[in-house]
């Protein structure tokens, strides 16, 4: 279960990476209603050392709906920890760094030991940590400042569309309270492949306001896959250990 999890937000991670440009100050656009609303959702990101809790976790595919438990813990723009159990019994973990990544489950008794290197190799298009952590805090995937975006309000929040120019075509719509992610849509149009992230709510958890719930829609030709994760009994800025060691006799997966 937790390996088709990882699968999914790898493949967001891939997606949301192709083409990024480094992460700036420097605000792009020129309208100055969208340099306002650019500036509150950066200075209102939730600023922590340390977040760590309970995820339920929800895959649906075609064929099938699974759900599994999840614990979770980060250390911010450092580390990405998951440990799935089913019934209170462990059956899989994850680990992800800027420099690495890893994973092991214990039915199939195979792990994978790499890197972003490795897997942007192998797929042809460059992976990002920090993106995929801005997913799952609720911050823009692509840094605002850095393009021009098509810029309009409505009740729904603030959005920002891609004015056409690249390959990937993005959306993001910012909540119009809290300034944070409502929701982030990419695609690739010629490669028939997409992924959209929607947030259900924001709690607030001692002065950190962070998402309560996330549905991402990972879409591939004509094959769609959806995970909700459900945030629970978060805790911030606590001292964290990321135990993480593949356990003897296992198979490696080969990616080649």
């Amino acid at each position: 279960m937790l390996k088709k999890i990882f699968i999914i937000l790898m493949f967001s991670g891939i997606l949301v990476s192709c083409g990024s440009r480094k992460g700036t100050n420097r605000i792009v656009t020129k309208n100055a209603e969208a340099v306002s609303v650019i500036k509150k959702h950066y200075s209102n990101e939730t600023s922590f050392k340390t977040v760590s809790g309970k995820l339920r976790a929800v895959y649906e595919d075609a064929e099938k709906t699974q759900s599994v438990n999840l614990s979770f813990r980060m250390e911010k723009d450092k580390a990405i920890w998951m440990s799935a159990s089913v019934l209170g019994f462990p059956v899989a973990k994850a680990y992800i760094t800027p420099n690495s990544v890893s994973y092991y489950e214990k039915v199939n008794q195979s792990y994978f030991d790499g890197d972003f290197r490795l897997l942007s190799d192998l797929l042809g298009t460059p992976l990002d940590f920090q993106k995929l952590q801005n997913l799952l805090i609720g911050q823009a995937i692509y840094d605002l400042r850095s393009e021009e975006y098509d810029f309009s309000q409505s009740p729904r929040g603030f959005q920002f569309v891609s004015n056409g120019s690249g390959t990937i075509k993005k959306m993001f719509l910012l909540d119009p309270l809290s300034y944070k992610a409502g929701a982030q849509q990419l695609a690739q149009e010629g490669d028939n492949r997409s992924v959209t992230v929607t947030y259900s709510d924001y709690q607030k958890v001692d002065g950190h306001v962070f998402p309560e719930g996330i549905k991402i829609i990972a879409n591939e030709g004509a094959s769609s896959t959806n995970i909700a994760l459900t945030y629970k009994s978060i805790s911030f800025d606590e001292e964290l250990s990321f135990p993480f060691e593949v356990p003897s006799g296992y198979e490696e997966i080969s990616l080649k």
